[in-house]
């Protein structure tokens, strides 16, 4: 599902909110986590999972083409740890096509 489904998905589901609207809000609520983020703040959202940031330590890595020894730094890198309900619906859903039922 990319960003544009989504703001299509919220239109239909909602009529009385126009697709600008629904652009909008589509726009803010992604800028507000993504600045959280950018912080360090943690994202939780019950039913659904957490985002955090994780630190990766700097290590040493190789040219593949060289052998050469190269230094990797520190990076700060966003991870999303879904929630159990999310982990369920989806294993169940999963398990409905693999079955050949349909949801």
């Amino acid at each position: 599902m990319t960003r544009s489904d989504l703001v299509e998905e919220l239109a239909a589901r909602f009529p009385q909110l126009a697709h600008r609207d629904a652009e909008f809000a589509v726009k803010a609520l992604l800028d507000a986590m993504s600045e959280a983020m950018v912080k360090g703040h943690r994202i939780e959202l019950r039913g659904f999972g957490s985002f955090s940031v994780n630190r990766r330590p700097p290590r040493m890595g190789r040219n593949p083409r060289s052998g050469e020894a190269v230094a990797i730094p520190e990076k700060r890198v966003p991870h999303f740890k879904p929630g159990k309900a999310l982990r369920e619906a989806v294993d169940v859903r999963t398990q409905q096509l693999l079955k050949g039922n349909t949801p």
